[in-house]
Parts: structure tokens; sequence; C-alpha cells
């Protein structure tokens, strides 16, 4: 699969809109075809930094970067953010979440 991890600084006046503007396009991403998971959090370090964890089949990437809400998200989100995000990609021999096992809890 390809991993995603991509830290997005937010303007300080965007910060507390931040996830509704973003909530077209993570849901239409998350509606396609071939995608894990798109989550966003938030820093504890950073505060008006968004942190979004994202995985696609590793055919699917390329229909994400190439659709519609792609190219929209591209054209309108950066004017709300302070810089360009910083973000590490990679593809793992991996197709799901695995368990923490050195946090196990309870009879897990």
């Amino acid at each position: 699969m390809i991993f995603i991890v991509a830290k997005w600084p937010v303007k300080p006046e965007f910060v507390e809109q931040w996830p509704d503007l973003v909530e077209e396009f993570t849901q239409a991403t998350r509606a396609e075809v071939g995608n894990k998971w798109f989550e966003w959090s938030r820093s504890l370090d950073e505060p008006a930094t968004y942190v979004l964890v994202e995985a696609f089949d590793d055919d699917a990437a390329e229909a994400h970067v190439t659709s519609e809400h792609f190219r929209k998200a591209t054209a309108e989100l950066p004017k709300y953010l302070a810089r360009t995000p910083d973000i590490v990609n990679a593809t793992i021999d991996q197709e799901a979440w695995s368990e923490l096992g050195e946090m196990a809890v309870g009879g897990q």
C-alpha cells in the first residue's frame, strides 16, 4: 500500500475552521475506490498544524491525485496555509494497521 503522512501548517486565523474547510475533500477522498483511510489529527506540539494520515491501495494513488476533488483542493487550500505542507510518502508491504504488540491491552 501507499502510506502517506502530511503535516499541514494552517494560518492561525483558519486553525479552528480547518476541519470544515477540508470536509468536502476528506469525504470525497474517503469514498474513492482503493482508499484505506484518510484521517486528520491536530498536533499537540504545534497547535496550528494538522496531521493527515492516509493510505491507498498501490494502484489507487494515481486516481486520487488526478481526481476532480484533489484538483479543487490543490487550487483552494493553499490560501489557508502558513507554508507548504511536509510529507512522507512510502510504499510499504502491508495492507492494514497492525497491532502494537508492545502495548497490548488486557487479554488481547
